[in-house]
């Protein structure tokens, strides 16, 4: 009997493998799998669609260059957010040198079409409700702001567990540090924000009541 299953996708260490292998003809497969996903961390870590656009560029620019660095059967995902992530850095450094008497750019929060669920939903005030449509768009606004101001480690591992939904040993190997790293810095991140949301959330309920 003719079986009409069809093929299994190649997974990205096999494509990342063949590509390892002078298989050039998967480079552009790889970079749509990963469009969507990997330009969506990059414009929340450095705030600005341009700036994301040309650092994920760059970043399968260095995922050509570095491929013989790849080891077949590692996993993909935190490989290519770790070149991600650098490019991201070296980029944002950069240009707060051109630009460095300038703010640094807003995080975005995410979008409501299949990216992770908006942070502000983890940090409720305790008895709170949860948040209705008409309040939506001002707690995106507080949370956008509070990311923005946690420091450079605790923000980037934010974004790669909390949007990117990357599991916590990805994001130890895609910042080339131990799990227990990424979980205190978690730990510190979400203390510091759910601080500061107390905080921005009595300054609205102060304005509102003026």
């Amino acid at each position: 009997m003719l079986d009409l299953t069809p093929p299994d996708p190649e997974t990205d260490e096999h494509l990342l493998a063949r590509l390892r292998d002078g298989e050039r003809d998967v480079f552009g497969p790889l970079v749509r799998r990963y469009e969507r996903e990997l330009f969506g961390y990059l414009r929340r870590y450095v705030g600005d669609d341009d700036l994301a656009d040309d650092v994920f560029q760059n970043t399968f620019v260095q995922v050509f260059l570095k491929i013989q660095q790849y080891e077949p059967g590692r996993p993909a995902r935190p490989w290519l957010y770790a070149i991600a992530t650098n490019q991201a850095i070296d980029a944002l450094r950069r240009r707060n040198r051109r630009l460095a008497d300038r703010p640094a750019d807003t995080v975005s929060a995410p979008d409501e079409e299949g990216e992770p669920r908006p942070l502000f939903e983890l940090l409720p005030a305790p008895g709170d409700a949860p948040p209705d449509a008409a309040d939506r768009a001002e707690q995106r606004e507080l949370v956008r702001a509070a990311v923005d101001r946690l420091p450079e480690l605790l923000r980037q591992t934010v974004l790669l567990v909390y949007f990117q939904g990357l599991k916590y040993q990805d994001a130890a190997a895609a910042l080339d540090i131990p799990v227990g790293t990424v979980k205190s810095r978690l730990h510190a991140a979400l203390t510091k924000l759910t601080e500061d949301w107390a905080g921005e959330s009595a300054g609205c309920a102060t304005r509102n009541a003026e």
